[in-house]
């Protein structure tokens, strides 16, 4: 009997133990390469950030505002820590802004080795969906490890818009970009000097809406206190201004490019663009 009870004794601290174990360290399993798992720590980048920002001292050289934009780290993971170190060799950043593609088939681990790097950077980061990061479960795993498809935040007196604009992976319904929310957010402009819009397929792709092109287009030319449109996706720079004296897109490159920009905002509509490279 005693021997029975020592086996039944020891059965029972084993399967705690392993209990213990498991739960200790079940960020270290994965049960499929689709789980959208994050520990708390890695959820809610977006709102943990916008607070980090908040915290931060606005410029106080006038109105100016310096930030920088890259894109598309989907397969050039080994790229992106020396784009971290030479961000972070930058002086009076505010921000870093991400156009999408993070990942590359929308898996939760490859947001989170991304995250991995860019929580070394000195600024805050925010990010905006891209195509590749709505594949398979990665809508669950972008919306639980960053936040909001659709979201502003307002810093310096400029208004940022970040706007879903991947109408392919929405089968082109006619309702991605969201443009009434989009108009709604451009024509708030309360205690609002510039406002900038940041998305990752830009209008003219095929990987966009055409038939919400036309609405899309015109609510930002609409938009007096637009300075720029900023776009991931082609892996390729360009600036354009197809109506002159409107709207000014720019494609940013992408970080298997090794090279970044660094924008610089004063007054309504001033900007400098400056490539950098790494």
């Amino acid at each position: 009997m005693t021997n029975v009870f020592f086996s039944w004794l020891s059965t029972r601290l084993l399967l705690g133990a392993f209990l213990t174990t498991v739960a200790a360290s079940c960020d270290l399993l994965e049960f499929s390469p689709n789980d959208t798992h994050a520990p708390a720590s890695e959820r809610d980048l977006t709102q943990k950030n916008l607070a980090a920002l908040a915290r931060q001292p606005v410029p106080t050289r006038g109105d100016t505002l310096r930030f920088v934009f890259t894109s598309d780290s989907q397969r050039y993971y080994d790229d992106v820590p020396p784009l971290v170190a030479s961000i972070n060799q930058q002086r009076g950043l505010a921000m870093v802004l991400v156009g999408g593609d993070i990942s590359d088939f929308g898996l939760a681990r490859e947001m989170r080795w991304v995250n991995d790097e860019f929580r070394k950077l000195k600024v805050p980061y925010l990010t905006v969906v891209g195509n590749h990061d709505l594949a398979q479960n990665g809508r669950e795993a972008y919306q639980k490890i960053f936040g909001p498809l659709n979201y502003t935040f307002t810093y310096a007196g400029t208004r940022f818009i970040l706007v879903n604009t991947n109408g392919r992976e929405y089968e082109f319904n006619g309702h991605v970009p969201d443009v009434p929310w989009l108009q709604q957010q451009l024509a708030d402009t309360a205690d609002v000097r510039r406002q900038v819009v940041m998305a990752h397929v830009p209008p003219d792709d095929g990987d966009f809406d055409a038939a919400v092109t036309p609405a899309y287009t015109r609510a930002l030319e609409q938009a007096p206190r637009l300075v720029v449109h900023l776009t991931g996706h082609n892996d390729k720079f360009y600036v354009r201004q197809p109506v002159p004296g409107r709207v000014t897109y720019i494609s940013g490159y992408s970080i298997e490019q090794r090279n970044y920009l660094l924008l610089t905002l004063w007054g309504r509509h001033q900007y400098k663009l400056e490539t950098i490279s790494y």
